[in-house]
């Protein structure tokens, strides 16, 4: 598996590279393989989850608002020229077999170097906040890829940021089967809704069911938990683009249990892939599945003090 991700900045790209197959790692002779992947028939069966189109874009794209939805963020509205961005971009991969967020002049389907030139081709112009993710997988399941990148720590950063207004999604498939998928999040000439000033959102969202127990930290790079690959599923906060969030305590622990699990914490004054305005820990194994957790986060937003406290429970 081959993953990338380009710091956060005023514009915002990353992908992800994801396999047919429930994602692996090695560990104990107790546990010697995780699945870190969520099936796509699972997602179909999510209360109030999208009608499936089949279309991988449509999927994709429409199941970043369904999850945008549940956090309580506003929903992207769908552009056509972002679309035939998006689109563009998956077919240049397809073409050269390759994922990357940078195309290079004179490879087949070249359409512009980096998101922003790609955009404005197709007339398109940007002028607050752009955002790139993309999946490359042996599944033409929308709503799965989506999902993958939703699980990918540094990918949901990008995804869930409150302040983006529209986006656009494009995909292409081989003659083998492997589906690339990219959509571009941006903001023409004003941002999205947001969030009410000092306030976030919290994923998992309180009271969700059926979160995965795990994530292969090693399809992601950066890599979020460089020592190891299968971890426990990433807990995360998000305020507005630019929004301050600063971590007093950041914790997990299982029902019941007195005791918080060990777990890394991105913030950005010691993680340089964490934006500002969100923060995560990673439990550092997996968790129980059919199990609720209860998650704490105290911390200030723009310097305002903000206590959150709530629950999910795993699959």
């Amino acid at each position: 598996m081959i993953a990338s991700l380009s710091r956060w900045k005023h514009s915002l790209p990353a992908f992800l590279v994801v396999a047919l197959l429930s994602a692996c790692g090695g560990g104990s002779g107790d546990n010697p393989s995780v699945g870190t992947s969520t099936p796509a028939g699972q997602l179909t069966q999510e209360p109030g989850a999208p009608v499936l189109s089949n279309n991988i874009a449509t999927d994709g794209f429409n199941w970043f608002n369904y999850r945008r939805g549940q956090t309580g963020l506003a929903p992207l509205a769908r552009n056509s020229l972002i679309d035939s961005a998006a689109l563009g971009h998956s077919n240049y991969l397809n073409l050269n077999n390759v994922v990357a967020h940078e195309q290079v002049l004179g490879k087949p389907g070249f359409t512009g170097v980096k998101l922003g030139d790609r955009l404005a081709k197709a007339g398109y112009v940007v002028t607050t906040l752009q955002g790139e993710v993309i999946a490359g997988a042996a599944n033409t399941s929308g709503f799965y890829l989506a999902e993958e990148l939703i699980t990918a720590i540094y990918h949901r950063f990008v995804i869930f940021e409150p302040l983006f207004k529209e986006g656009g999604a494009g995909a292409a498939v081989n003659n083998s089967g492997y589906a690339y998928f990219t959509t571009d999040l941006a903001g023409n000439s004003s941002y999205g809704p947001g969030l009410t000033a000092g306030q976030i959102v919290t994923y998992p969202f309180s009271g969700q069911q059926k979160v995965a127990v795990s994530f292969s930290s090693d399809n992601e790079s950066p890599d979020p938990v460089p020592n190891q690959d299968v971890v426990g599923y990433p807990i995360s906060v998000h305020a507005n683009y630019g929004a301050v969030v600063n971590v007093a305590t950041f914790s997990v622990r299982q029902r019941g249990s007195a005791t918080d699990l060990p777990v890394r914490l991105l913030r950005s004054d010691s993680d340089a892939h964490t934006p500002v305005s969100a923060a995560a820990i990673i439990p550092l194994a997996p968790l129980n599945g059919a199990t609720t957790y209860d998650v704490s986060f105290i911390g200030k937003v723009n310097g305002a003090d903000l206590t959150r406290t709530w629950s999910f429970t795993t699959r």
